[in-house]
């Protein structure tokens, strides 16, 4: 693994990281002691956030029980929207304020999980939306201090939203996704029980596990912290740092874990190892990118995600059309890793090896073509779209999506190499076919 300094800084920038983490639970069975833990966080009336297919499911009866079991005044609020918006958002929020709970438990994906934090704030400091959406979209207004606990429980493999201070939301009045960022969003426990991921179909394993892989391998190939200017005071240090040697750990051995297990999960639902090894791949993913944070393929995501909604995808067939995050993720990871190898080769060539390439021997110059064939070939493996074009786009959308993708400054200043809006326009033309 390559290592980086953690004394020098470049060009007198930031000698100093930091680590703020979520405290985890992790294991078969621990949905079970989620009562015990509400009580534990001073939980007394709860807000119950699940979606409706999971409440029905043995995970759902199991944590409703286990709630109840320990005296727990739980009031469940299942109308959540998969891919949440702002108008979703603002109906959690006031269904929280309404409520008078003093705790959350969120069961489900990621945007169940979003939902959940995003109600917490808007009911503990009220205000609109926009105005703690990232600049500059929105007005980026700090969270002003803690909020109410928070248990995360999440049911898929991907996102890692449980361990991290992000909210995704698409904005309707610009037409993005964008999202809020702060430590205080950190649910106060993530609750991962893996074998809520027994019974998912393989095209939800493969979009999640492919979050995974690609939370992974940006947080791994992201700036470095020591390239950032020192803030004026502790206290405006980004949530977001770059690469550091701790989430270098998390981030090389969730792409280990991926490119082992990702397929295996998806192909056998009975591969009960696989799902679970992708769970753990997951929570692994998600501390390292809490803190090192995301660049290009999520930055271009956002635009996929909501420019068209013509796609169904394997395993979402009961939703609304539309492109799930994992692949409108994945979907853009080759271009952008063939973009951002010169950067820093040797870094994509680890990840390509951590996927299990054979890299011995490999000219620094060929490190972003490897590592994009890489996941190219376990794209087409897992039954994936052949790229954009797949999803409905063409190269008259080309100029729309960049400039949505421009507006994910966050993400984007992420990234080993600057990114221009032509640059976006390329990587999205390399990604209109694949295959």
């Amino acid at each position: 693994m390559a290592t980086q300094s953690i004394h020098q800084p470049i060009n007198g920038g930031e000698t100093i990281f930091t680590v703020s983490s979520s405290p985890i639970k992790f294991g078969a069975g621990a949905l079970r002691e989620l009562g015990e833990d509400a009580l534990a966080l001073g939980m007394k009336r709860v807000a119950f956030f699940v979606d409706s297919h999971v409440l029905s499911s043995a995970p759902g009866e199991t944590a409703l029980a286990s709630l109840r079991a320990a005296g727990v005044d739980v009031v469940v609020y299942d109308q959540l929207r998969y891919e949440p918006n702002s108008d979703s958002f603002e109906a959690a929020a006031a269904f929280a304020r309404e409520g008078a709970f003093d705790g959350f438990v969120s069961l489900g994906g990621g945007s169940v999980i979003d939902t959940a934090k995003a109600a917490n704030l808007l009911s503990t400091y009220p205000d609109e939306l926009i105005a703690y959406i990232n600049a500059p979209i929105g007005r980026a207004k700090p969270v002003p201090g803690k909020l109410k606990p928070h248990i995360a429980c999440p049911t898929t493999c991907g996102t890692g939203s449980e361990t991290t201070g992000i909210t995704i939301v698409d904005l309707k009045s610009v037409g993005l996704k964008t999202g809020i960022a702060s430590p205080f969003l950190k649910p106060t426990l993530a609750l991962v029980d893996p074998t809520t991921t027994e019974t998912l179909p393989g095209g939800v394993v493969a979009a999640c596990g492919f979050d995974v892989l690609t939370h992974a391998v940006e947080s791994y190939t992201a700036r470095p912290f020591t390239s950032r200017p020192r803030p004026a005071h502790p206290s405006q240090r980004p949530p977001y740092q770059g690469s550091t040697p701790y989430n270098d750990i998390g981030a090389i051995a969730a792409i280990r874990i991926g490119g082992k297990y990702l397929a295996r999960a998806v192909r056998d639902a009975g591969d009960i190892e696989a799902r679970h090894q992708l769970m753990f791949a997951s929570t692994l993913a998600g501390l390292a990118f809490g803190s090192a944070g995301v660049h290009i393929p999520h930055a271009m995501s956002y635009s996929v995600a909501t420019l068209r909604h013509e796609f169904t995808a394997s395993g979402y067939q009961d939703r609304d059309p539309m492109v799930p995050h994992g692949i409108a993720v994945v979907i853009n990871a080759p271009a952008a890793f063939r973009f951002t190898a010169s950067a820093n080769p040797a870094r994509h060539l680890e990840a390509a090896a951590a996927l299990g390439v054979d890299v011995s021997g490999a000219a620094p110059e060929n490190a972003g073509e490897i590592l994009a064939n890489a996941f190219i070939a376990l794209m087409r493996e897992t039954g994936l779209p052949s790229g954009i074009a797949a999803l409905g786009y063409s190269d008259a959308d080309v100029p729309a999506l960049a400039e949505g993708a421009f507006a994910q400054q966050r993400p984007l200043v992420m990234a080993p190499r600057a990114v221009t809006k032509p640059d976006l326009e390329a990587m999205y033309r390399d990604a209109m076919r694949y295959w």
